[in-house]
């Protein structure tokens, strides 16, 4: 796992979970909803992490026996998808980014960054 993906992506689990305690309506928009988030930014490089609880949890370096979520992107995109430095909408048009999961789970990305 590269050391600063592995940062971002830590990074990212920190800050929504941060948001989602000083936010109680947006704990309760996510209460009961369970996913596992495959994060691919290429062939060898994939992590998992789950969503429960209104929670990001169990960030690893492997990939999911099974997910309601993909994201695939490169690490340079995915950097920029975190520092607000490209807007997702401007990475899925331009082919940067893909997401493969249910429109919700689509929609659900955004809350994600």
């Amino acid at each position: 796992m590269s050391a600063d993906v592995e940062a971002t992506l830590a990074s990212v689990v920190d800050r929504f979970n941060r948001h989602a305690r000083q936010n109680p309506a947006f704990a309760r928009e996510l209460a009961g909803i369970e996913r596992t988030i495959s994060v691919r930014l290429s062939d060898t490089e994939v992590y998992a992490v789950d969503l429960r609880g209104g929670r990001l949890e169990n960030l690893r370096t492997s990939a999911p026996a099974r997910a309601d979520v993909t994201i695939r992107t490169d690490p340079d995109t995915f950097r920029g998808l975190v520092s607000k430095e490209i807007g997702p909408m401007k990475a899925i048009v331009t082919g940067r980014l893909k997401l493969d999961g249910s429109l919700e789970d689509k929609l659900l990305f955004r809350k994600l960054l």
